[in-house]
């Protein structure tokens, strides 16, 4: 395709420039290709009637010839105009859901050509509710194809900027309303059968439907790649939505998915590798590896819905070459989310509950008497070790008054070996902490028997020499010179050594 000049005009939905809309309607009218906002994403507008406008859409997009495109009409009188056989429902969920994300699918009349239906004798249609597509389409002469403006297969777009990326000098204008309202695209419901069949999830479910016209069905199957049947709505067949990056989607309860995911990034960072996480405002601070991008808050779905296509394409700009994606519910408009996420993974999916199973001890747990010597040095010791798997590592102790920082001589000795507890502030031991997946190391035996008098005799609490294999005294540094708290320091260092050691051999019994 010959590159060509991309105008791009901004134009305010609350304000509309009619000079504006008119230049991008002569340029639809003159079978030229014009990329607008919709309130769901950015649509690639032509003339819903000309063959050739058809075959310029396909080929600005990259997109296979028999995915149909979806006609936008402005009026509801002008649906009767290119579908036939309409059903009596039609006008019930029209009055309610039109103008908005709904497309519906009826039989096409002859006007309609088949390049825009991709062969069918269906005809896909939706009344947009946005004002700047409402008023192109009725300048245009009320009829505008308009598949989503990216290249086949890529993100959708929910901003001009989206747009301008995929088709800039493919397209010859871009009407830039700013981000879109719902980021989704639209519901698609085939009215050819009945009852009516959701082929598409979006922001209106089923629920919404049948309050308005009883059941309707829903195709829960999914079209290979490979299949020679014809896809009757776009989005069906083809893998689409993807970002450049291989999409896996972490599936399980929502704890098993987050500590699968750490899990994943962490193997990924001991190999060197970056990985892309999508993550939420609820689950984003338990992350410590990886890329990790915000894609909206699980109080409000369609916060993720607006979201997911612009970390999507966000992640194209970082070098990852995988991305892991907690799941979502798949009620509500958390199906149509699921949907678009599952079409960008290509389906690829690993259980959390596999992943997890590998890993006995997900925190270690150091006690000691006042938490701010021993214990708190082997915890950062034991971080600073090669481990296979990501543990949460931290120190309390057993006679803990109030917070305070570690001895200032522990400091040194840690500044020394080139690290620090400079942040680090005592706490009390909580029975509440003794869980299966937790490791309690005592750091004397005399604190192991307060730990066990406290909370019975358990498999996990040990001694950090008994857990180590190793008989070493550790020595109580307290009150002494700066040399014995190096000493000390010498002799957690071996112990956590074989600790870690231990914890690795584990993961490899485990595996």
């Amino acid at each position: 395709m010959n590159v060509m000049e991309t105008k791009i005009r901004k134009i305010d939905k609350n304000k509309i420039d009619e000079k504006i809309i008119e230049e991008a309607a002569e340029i639809l009218r003159e079978g030229g290709l014009v990329a607008f906002p919709t309130e769901t994403v950015y649509g690639l507008g032509a003339d819903a009637l000309q063959e050739e406008a058809a075959r310029k859409t396909y080929a600005a997009k990259g997109r296979p010839s028999d995915n149909p495109l979806i006609v936008h009409i402005a009026d509801y009188d002008d649906l009767r105009k290119i579908a036939v056989n309409i059903p009596a429902e039609t006008d019930m969920l029209a009055a309610h859901f039109w103008p908005g994300p709904l497309t519906m699918i009826f039989e096409k009349s002859p006007i309609v050509p088949y390049g825009t239906t991709g062969g069918l004798d269906t005809v896909a249609v939706r009344m947009p509710e946005d004002p700047v597509a409402a008023a192109l389409i009725r300048a245009t002469g009320g009829f505008i194809s308009a598949p989503s403006a990216n290249t086949s297969g890529r993100p959708s777009p929910t901003t001009a900027g989206h747009v301008e990326e995929d088709l800039g000098g493919k397209i010859d204008m871009i009407l830039d309303g700013g981000t879109v309202d719902i980021g989704l695209e639209s519901t698609i419901l085939d009215m050819t059968v009945s009852p009516p069949m959701i082929l598409r999830p979006g922001a209106i479910t089923a629920e919404m439907f049948e309050k308005v016209i009883g059941p309707v069905d829903v195709d829960e199957t999914l079209m290979s790649p490979d299949s020679v049947q014809a896809p009757k709505a776009p989005g069906m067949k083809y893998r689409h939505y993807a970002p450049k990056a291989r999409l896996i989607i972490v599936e399980g309860d929502l704890r098993e998915e987050i500590l699968a995911i750490r899990q994943l990034a962490y193997a990924a960072h001991r190999e060197g590798r970056n990985v892309g996480i999508i993550a939420t405002s609820e689950t984003l601070p338990f992350y410590n590896y990886g890329i990790v991008k915000n894609v909206g808050t699980r109080e409000n779905e369609k916060t993720i819905a607006r979201g997911l296509y612009s970390v999507l394409r966000e992640f194209d700009e970082e070098c990852v070459d995988t991305i892991y994606s907690e799941s979502f519910a798949v009620q509500g408009i958390g199906k149509a989310i699921m949907n678009r996420l599952e079409k960008a993974a290509g389906h690829m999916t690993v259980s959390a509950a596999d992943i997890v199973r590998c890993q006995k001890y997900r925190r270690i747990l150091f006690v000691s008497g006042t938490d701010s010597a021993r214990g708190p040095m082997a915890a950062e010791l034991l971080r600073n070790c090669d481990l296979k798997q990501e543990y949460v590592i931290g120190s309390v102790g057993m006679v803990v008054l109030f917070p305070e920082p570690v001895n200032q001589k522990v400091e040194a000795i840690m500044k020394s070996a080139g690290m620090s507890l400079a942040e680090h502030s005592s706490k009390p031991f909580d029975t509440e902490e003794v869980r299966d997946d937790t490791l309690i190391l005592a750091i004397s035996e005399s604190v192991k028997e307060k730990l066990s008098a406290e909370c019975g005799e358990k498999e996990n609490i040990r001694t950090l020499n008994e857990f180590a294999g190793d008989d070493t005294d550790i020595p109580d540094p307290y009150g002494k010179p700066l040399t014995e708290y190096g000493a000390c320091f010498e002799i957690l260092k071996k112990l956590t050594q074989k600790a870690a050691d231990r914890l690795n051999a584990l993961v490899e019994d485990e595996k």
